[in-house]
């Protein structure tokens, strides 16, 4: 096994990838007050063109999608505008970039919603923990309100458009975020979702939502420009299911059939499952799902370079999606193959601020990756 394995090409869908290093939606908070992405963003992506696929941000499709201060969103002229200019900065530097398609639910607050309503959820069930307002401080999660059935059409429809805006501003493709404890994920699960009408109880009332943005979207992009991410036995935003298996199988089996260009899966070990003493073994969601998904298949998780290496040719996934590698390495994919040294992200610059932290992480030398 040899890191030749992350350089061989990958076609998702309609999108070819020179190699498999994919770059996660990493959420950095450094956008306006009005979801209008920083002016250093375009310089910050393009960076990072290097990678197989960038997969941006998680972006909001509405005001009401918001959950966190410096989120952007992608459903304003302003906003598209400035998404434009990103897109044409990642395609001139040879790279190709899907926007991320979000909706917080309940992991939101008051200060973030339009006239300061309570956050939407499938059910009226507060996630624990705090969350920031608007002003940066930190408030335990307020009750949320649960969505009339009524009002579900207008939900998918905000996708829609924000498909549509994605497409204005030049994106290569979507991803529906339907994990980590977010509003599609918040539906799935039935530790946050307690309805009584077609969107809640059975399997198949809980999946209900997602499947409907997913063909909403695709109907937007074609299915071939779409790609779904999921976070099988996660624990982040304090998610549960009585039964993940059968859950998350019977989604992505759903998701199987719609012919994707990709199923993004998250491994429970990023999101604390098990617990974080790791008492508990959590499931390989990569090596138990690969059988009812016969598209490509991102796997994300912590991964280093070796286990990249290992999944990738032991086919337990297609391309490996890395994270907080890609903020402090932006030529991450010369590194991996030349087996060069990591350079150490700093957490404390992680959301909010500028450009320290987000465009300051030098890259190798010249020549040095050639190794």
């Amino acid at each position: 096994m040899t890191a030749t394995t992350l350089l061989t090409p990958l076609r998702l869908g309609a999108l070819t990838l020179p190699n498999r290093v994919v770059m996660a939606p990493l959420t950095r908070l450094r956008n306006s007050p009005t979801g209008v992405p920083h002016e250093l963003a375009a310089t910050y992506y393009a960076q990072r063109a290097g990678a197989g696929l960038i997969i941006s941000e998680a972006t909001c499709i509405g005001p009401r999608a918001s959950g966190y201060p410096g989120s952007p969103g992608i459903y304003t002229p302003e906003q598209v505008a400035a998404w434009r200019i990103i897109t044409a900065a990642v395609h001139a530097a040879g790279g190709r970039m899907v926007l991320q398609l979000w909706h917080v639910g309940r992991i939101s607050h008051p200060s973030l919603q339009p006239d300061g309503a309570l956050p939407v959820a499938p059910s009226a069930i507060a996630a624990e923990g705090k969350t920031f307002t608007a002003a940066w401080r930190q408030e335990p999660f307020p009750v949320p309100r649960a969505l009339e059935t009524a009002e579900i059409p207008a939900l998918i429809a905000e996708f829609v458009h924000a498909a549509r805006c994605a497409k204005e501003a030049g994106f290569d493709g979507v991803e529906v975020h339907g994990a980590n404890g977010y509003l599609l994920d918040q539906f799935l699960q039935d530790g946050t979702n307690q309805r009584t009408d077609q969107y809640g109880g059975s399997i198949a009332n809980r999946m209900r939502l997602l499947l409907e943005v997913v063909d909403a979207v695709t109907a937007v992009w074609g299915n071939d420009r779409v790609g779904v991410r999921l976070s099988p036995y996660g624990t982040f935003n304090t998610m549960s299911d009585s039964d993940p298996l059968a859950t998350f199988s019977t989604a992505i089996s759903a998701l199987d059939a719609r012919g994707l260009a990709y199923l993004h899966l998250i491994e429970p070990r990023a999101t604390n499952a098990g617990g974080q003493d790791g008492t508990v073994a959590a499931p390989s969601t990569s090596q138990l799902f690969r059988p009812m998904f016969h598209g490509p298949l991102l796997s994300a998780g912590g991964y280093d370079r070796a286990e990249a290496i290992t999944a990738l040719a032991e086919q337990r996934a297609d391309a490996v999606v890395f994270g907080r590698l890609y903020i402090s390495n932006p030529d991450l994919v010369a590194r991996l193959v030349a087996d060069a040294p990591l350079a150490r992200y700093e957490r404390a610059t992680f959301y909010g601020g500028a450009a320290k932290g987000y465009t300051d992480y030098p890259t190798l030398a010249v020549g040095s990756a050639a190794g």
